[in-house]
């Protein structure tokens, strides 16, 4: 028996989830690593607070990825 391929499809949402994870995974490691060299350096609160905002943008955008993701996934099982 042969295996079967999987659907464009499936290669497109395990890229996009790969991403997602990419994505999630180095927003905390540089969110953290800024808190921490804020906290070190002294820096203005006002300047760390922009690495939150980065942070929650990033998150945003995972959010709006995996929505996608799901979306895509739904439509192809027929249960819109």
């Amino acid at each position: 028996m042969s295996k079967s391929q999987p659907s464009k499809i499936d290669v497109q949402n395990a890229k996009d989830s790969c991403l997602v994870a990419i994505v999630l995974v180095g927003t905390m490691a540089l969110w953290l690593g800024a808190q921490w060299m804020g906290g070190e350096l002294g820096w203005e609160p006002r300047f760390v607070f922009l690495f939150d905002l980065a942070a929650l943008a990033a998150f945003f955008w995972t959010m709006v990825v995996t929505y996608r993701i799901w979306r895509r996934n739904k439509s192809v099982s027929g249960r819109n």
